[in-house]
């Protein structure tokens, strides 16, 4: 278990990375860093419900996806102000993330998982055949990046700020004291109702608050890629979002940073050589749940607790 102090020498020593990466990796390899950033907090979004409520989603990528829509949208086609774009692309994730909650919260196991599915899918049918406000299958493409984040390395600073920010903010949700009863509904939701809490209020509310932060890294990618289509909504980008928490360690999210920053590096290494990188990315899925189930953050701390129970036994 990591001291107060060695903790802040950790996150010290993570933003001066952060601060430097540029330099170390600059062109196309800081643009990398930027995407990893973006689906980083789509990942712990996800974490939110998956590895600390006990609720696996797989509809994130829907909400992500409608936040990209309605900021390319309200800039490139109805000319608005980014600024307002974003806000309106956010609050459209948002509402999409309580009426999801709304139809999903009651449920739980499989049946989450598969309303969640369907949910997403609907989202998905709806851009594909809504052609004259998604441009279906051509989807919507433009830049809305003001001037002063024209070049790479300004959106890589802007990007992290929002990055820091929103992983701070989801620290602090998820060790509140709402956050630890989410927990508890996770370990024993019978057991928290006896208790006297509402459940289902709490995964409302947790559902909510997860889907805002699935709405900002949507904005943010609509940021970074200047092109949303069907295929941003689709169910890939759900279960993409989900195997990054996974891999990482579900219930940490550190464990998503890491697990973003492996598959997005894996998927642009990999695609260099073959199309076929989602077969890649699932061995890597299925590696993981036989020798690491509990994630990569997970078996660096078991490592850790065999070799303190070593040491201390000798």
């Amino acid at each position: 278990m990591l001291t107060k102090n060695s903790r802040l020498l950790w996150i010290g020593l993570g933003l001066v990375f952060l601060a430097v990466l540029p330099f170390l990796f600059p062109g196309y390899k800081t643009s990398i860093a930027t995407e990893i950033m973006i689906f980083a907090v789509l990942a712990m979004s996800i974490d939110i419900l998956a590895g600390h409520s006990g609720r696996t989603p797989l509809c994130h990528g829907a909400i992500f996806g409608v936040a990209t829509y309605v900021v390319l949208y309200y800039v490139t086609v109805a000319g608005g102000s980014v600024w307002v774009g974003s806000l309106l692309g956010i609050l459209a994730g948002v509402l999409v993330a309580v009426i999801f909650a709304l139809l999903a919260i009651r449920t739980s196991g499989v049946y989450f998982i598969l309303l969640t599915l369907a949910l997403g899918m609907v989202v998905w049918g709806v851009c594909l055949r809504w052609t004259s406000v998604t441009g279906g299958e051509n989807g919507i493409r433009g830049t809305v990046r003001p001037d002063w984040l024209s070049d790479q390395v300004s959106l890589y600073y802007f990007v992290a700020v929002c990055f820091v920010i929103l992983t701070y903010g989801m620290w602090r949700f998820v060790n509140s004291p709402f956050g630890l009863t989410l927990k508890g509904i996770r370990e024993s939701e019978s057991r928290m109702r006896t208790l006297g809490y509402d459940v289902s209020t709490h995964l409302f509310i947790g559902f909510t608050v997860s889907g805002f932060f699935a709405g900002v890294a949507g904005a943010l990618y609509a940021f970074f890629n200047s092109f949303v289509s069907p295929s941003t909504v689709a169910l890939a980008q759900s279960v993409e979002g989900l195997l990054m928490a996974i891999v990482g360690g579900a219930g940490s999210l550190l464990g998503s940073i890491i697990g973003s920053a492996l598959v997005i590096s894996l998927e642009n290494a990999v695609s260099l050589y073959t199309e076929r990188w989602l077969m890649v990315l699932g061995f890597m899925f299925i590696i993981t749940m036989l020798f690491a189930p509990q994630g990569i953050v997970g078996a660096v701390k078991s490592l850790a607790a065999r070799y303190r129970a070593g040491s201390a036994g000798q």
